[in-house]
């Protein structure tokens, strides 16, 4: 990979100008390359790779944001997704403390699955909302599915909590592996040990990424595995409790 300070540069994937899913209002999405994790049920498995993206300066990514202030200012903002962000949080504090003069609410889209170093608080201390993706409740489950345990997320999830750090909790619901009663009753349990959770989001499981590994010619492991369905999110709301 080409020699950047990486303060002032980010690797990106791309770039969504009028983002309505991902946090409140409507958000410029910055989608950065690079990914720590290796979910079965990835759609966006072209995210992966560091070697891949095209490198955009602060500037550059910057002044793009500012054109776009007045939709999503006052009550929309800014969405940091992946990939996994928090692998590039040099360029994620210089972007967000350029992003807070400009009073633009700052989000990141995470798995959490990263050390909380002295880097990651102070990227988190200008963070307005984080939308964490837990990945799997059981530890053992969530190695099988995503290639590593949860304990980093659990522990992020704990400091957020902590430092009273807006969530939204989300997790993919995966028929035959995160549906599990027991699983989802774990996860219910667990949630209520946190203070800061604003919204539980379920994002129903489907294959419509399944393209891109094709295209990266990679096998697809959740080839026999249906989509999720309403009658799957409203079982799993109930289980929750959050309908």
């Amino acid at each position: 990979m080409e020699k950047k300070d990486l303060r002032y540069y980010a690797k990106v994937h791309s770039i969504e100008s009028f983002g309505a899913v991902d946090g409140p209002g409507i958000r410029f999405v910055l989608f950065l390359q690079g990914c720590n994790l290796k979910c079965k049920y990835c759609h966006n498995r072209d995210t992966w790779d560091m070697r891949l993206g095209t490198y955009k300066s602060l500037d550059e990514v910057f002044d793009k944001i500012m054109r776009y202030k007045n939709y999503i200012y006052p009550n929309g903002g800014v969405t940091i997704t992946g990939g996994e962000p928090l692998l590039q949080a040099p360029f994620l504090i210089e972007l967000f403390t350029k992003l807070k003069e400009e009073n633009i609410h700052t989000c990141i889209d995470t798995s959490g699955m990263v050390v909380i170093t002295e880097e990651i608080k102070k990227l988190l201390s200008l963070t307005d909302l984080v939308l964490l993706d837990i990945k799997h409740i059981d530890p053992e489950k969530s190695k099988a599915l995503v290639g590593t345990s949860n304990k980093l997320e659990l522990e992020f999830a704990k400091y957020l909590s902590d430092n009273s750090i807006p969530v939204w909790i989300r997790q993919v619901l995966v028929p035959g592996y995160t549906d599990d009663k027991e699983d989802l009753e774990k996860l219910k349990t667990f949630l209520s040990t946190l203070t800061n959770v604003k919204k539980i989001e379920l994002l129903p499981y489907h294959s419509i990424g399944k393209y891109k590994w094709e295209k990266l010619g990679v096998k697809y492991e959740l080839e026999d595995v249906r989509d999720a369905n309403n009658n799957d999110i409203k079982r799993a709301k109930e289980i929750l409790d959050i309908l």
